[in-house]
């Protein structure tokens, strides 16, 4: 059986490697790189982890986690959708967390090839979409928003906020943090019927 002290070394490892992944790349981190940031050997990282792929899916799946946990705390909130959806909106923009955003960026770059970070990430995207359509849906039930189509908004908005995501890690100096949130709450506004000053 797995120690406290064991999963709590291999939770401070997941942290390190995920800042690691965020600054360098996952084409560019190598497990040495995470082994001396975390002050520990390499072996002690493959007797952790089998191997660099098995690593790198793992530490994705520590940042996803604390995503998901996120996402749980929207979807179980006793909030307005209205409300929730603000709160939607806010955690996933891509003004939010730089750092972060480069790590799942480079993630779905490294998904064409690793089936393990394909699946990770395809269900963290998947739940964020679902809890969208769902808030969308619950508007609409309760007359706060407009939308015959929940499941295509709740595409075309994250469509948006990745496009954006992508955009602004690029092409850092393009568009101010104030222009990107005006551009996704406009989105919003337009799909839910919603007026753009209640978002």
């Amino acid at each position: 059986m797995t120690s406290g002290f064991s999963r709590l070394r291999r939770e401070d490892l997941l942290k390190t490697a995920c800042e690691v992944i965020a600054d360098q790349g996952f084409g560019h981190t190598r497990t040495i790189d995470i082994a001396r940031a975390a002050g520990v050997s390499q072996a002690l990282l493959f007797y952790h982890f089998e191997n660099k792929e098995r690593l790198f899916a793992q530490a994705f799946m520590y940042a996803a986690r604390q995503h998901m946990s996120t996402l749980e705390d929207i979807e179980q909130s006793k909030a307005t959708p209205l409300d929730r959806l603000r709160s939607l909106l806010r955690i996933c923009s891509p003004s939010v967390q730089p750092e972060g955003w480069r790590l799942w960026i480079d993630a779905w770059a490294e998904a064409m090839r690793n089936a393990d970070l394909e699946d990770i990430s395809r269900r963290i995207d998947t739940q964020g979409r679902l809890l969208l359509r769902a808030i969308i849906e619950d508007g609409s039930a309760a007359g706060e928003f407009t939308c015959s189509d929940p499941d295509g908004a709740a595409w075309r908005i994250f469509a948006l906020i990745d496009g954006l995501a992508i955009q602004t890690n690029v092409h850092p100096k393009v568009l101010s943090r104030r222009r990107i949130n005006a551009l996704i709450r406009t989105a919003a506004a337009n799909e839910l019927g919603v007026p753009l000053e209640k978002l």
